[in-house]
């Protein structure tokens, strides 16, 4: 099988120095600093396990690499509206796209906060996608170095429910590149489950600056953490779905992880976009569209956006010289 990983960030260039240890057939498409050290030292990955050095085929240009059997998004869920037109060049008749962006994706129903105007629905038919969930902690360290911290499990699975042969192709080279990889038959209900804590932890990390251990820890935050998963619960019980973790087992999770700092939390101390309306505002819309009241998810919503657009006001002023 061909793949390319359309996102070689943390997630994307960690699978994909997976993959290339094991020999598989894959292509990392990069960007900048990332794909300039991609191209000259190939994907270092470090962690408490040890580190190893692998060498991908990297690219900037898509239409470089042709059509393939296999694409995974890595990118985030706010760079696929403008990456999905992008996207024909890699598709022949039976090209999969496995989804793994955080929150609710553009494809479990129409919402305009992920997919405005229905780009990327339009770009990507639907008879193509697979869900997928990242249940692994990378950071990029610097261009070209990975830090994993913990975790190696992706769960993919098809959007109605059924048992696939293409799942289980590309779960087996998932396994063979040392991955934990389960084909789900629930992967609407495993959406929830994990945004149950993205919609609480990522945003409250990014107003605190504090790691999961941290905020776990502290009672008041903790109260607060619980008041937004029950108000993301009771919305994806409106949309009919039964969730298999509760609200404390959900929590008891981002305790053992630790000293770890969300992926948003990442982002804002970096400077870059957050995945504020995919894991957040996502909620938001299905909560209005279902009649379920989300006062406290909304007031961390509308400080976090506007922490962002302060801290992107004054660094664009120190970047000038201001």
């Amino acid at each position: 099988m061909k793949f390319v990983i359309a996102g070689a960030g943390a997630v994307g260039a960690y699978i994909g120095a997976l993959m290339a240890r094991a020999g598989l057939d894959v292509t990392l498409f990069a960007r900048g600093a990332q794909l300039r050290a991609l191209a000259e030292r190939g994907v270092r990955v470090v962690g408490a396990d040890g580190e190893f050095a692998a060498r991908p085929r990297v690219t900037g240009d898509l239409e470089s690499v042709g059509p393939v059997d296999v694409i995974l998004l890595a990118v985030k869920a706010h760079s696929l509206p403008g990456l999905a037109p992008r996207l024909a060049c890699l598709l022949d008749p039976e090209t999969s796209v496995v989804s793994l962006q955080n929150g609710v994706p553009w494809w479990f129903t129409h919402l305009e906060r992920v997919d405005p105007g229905g780009k990327i629905a339009a770009s990507i038919e639907p008879r193509r996608v697979i869900g997928g969930l990242v249940y692994f902690a990378t950071e990029v360290e610097e261009p070209g170095v990975i830090r994993h911290m913990e975790g190696s499990r992706i769960s993919i699975g098809e959007p109605d429910g059924s048992r696939s042969a293409r799942c289980r192709a590309i779960a087996a080279a998932l396994i063979a590149s040392g991955l934990r990889c389960p084909v789900t038959t629930h992967i609407r209900e495993e959406i929830w489950v994990k945004l149950l804590g993205n919609v609480a932890f990522n945003p409250i990390s990014a107003l605190t600056g504090a790691t999961l251990a941290r905020m776990t820890a502290d009672p008041d935050v903790a109260a607060l953490v619980r008041a937004v998963m029950s108000e993301t619960e009771a919305v994806a019980a409106a949309l009919g779905l039964h969730l298999p973790v509760s609200i404390e087992q959900r929590f008891a999770g981002a305790t053992k992880i630790g000293e770890h700092k969300t992926s948003m939390l990442q982002d804002l101390e970096a400077g870059r976009p957050l995945e504020l309306d995919s894991v957040v505002g996502t909620a938001l819309e299905l909560g209005e569209r279902m009649g379920v009241a989300m006062p406290s998810t909304q007031a961390v919503y509308a400080c976090v956006k506007l922490r962002a657009a302060v801290i992107h006001v004054l660094g664009s002023a120190k970047n000038s010289g201001v």
